[in-house]
């Protein structure tokens, strides 16, 4: 049994992450095996997101006055929270693709993707967005692509121009 000083070390803690986060996942499991939970912990952990179980008591405490707030209700029977500084994107393709394929050990309860509650469906559609990797990827591509083109053209006057002239030389001593 926890002592007084550790539920609220633990309550401090919970709470800290939860206003320093920007998305969130609220899930739920049973009969879950450690292998299973060790597997979705290590791909959280990838991505840089964080993964505890809550006891529901600590966490409706711990959302006080945090964007989670207002999901405080869904912390009920057995309860896990992941949530992330950064991108929740990658978040939300993590646990979307995780509880797919172990549907009968996790079921999906809430989301909160920067301060909007979301549920499974718009889970699915902001998992179907590019990453933000992805995202400045195109963007450099099509900030790089004119001047690339730019390059061509501005190349392409010399050369056009030596041509015409080894041309016009070989030409001339026929």
């Amino acid at each position: 049994m926890k002592t007084k000083a550790q539920k609220q070390q633990i309550l401090t803690a919970l709470t800290e992450q939860f206003q320093k986060s920007s998305s969130a996942m609220v899930v739920s499991f049973n009969r879950v095996t450690v292998a299973k939970d060790q597997e979705l912990r290590n791909q959280l952990r990838e991505i840089g997101a964080k993964y505890q179980v809550v006891k529901n008591t600590l966490a409706r405490i711990a959302v006080k006055g945090t964007p989670y707030e207002n999901i405080s209700e869904h912390f009920k029977g057995v309860t896990a929270v992941a949530w992330t500084e950064d991108d929740p994107v990658q978040l939300s393709k993590t646990i979307l693709k995780f509880i797919k394929s172990n549907s009968e050990f996790f079921q999906f309860k809430i989301g909160v993707v920067d301060g909007k509650i979301v549920d499974f469906k718009q889970v699915e559609q902001i998992a179907s967005l590019p990453s933000k990797e992805e995202l400045i990827a195109r963007l450099l591509f099509i900030l790089k692509a004119p001047a690339q083109r730019l390059a061509s053209v501005v190349n392409a006057v010399p050369r056009n121009l030596v041509i015409t002239i080894k041309q016009i030389g070989e030409k001339n001593n026929q």
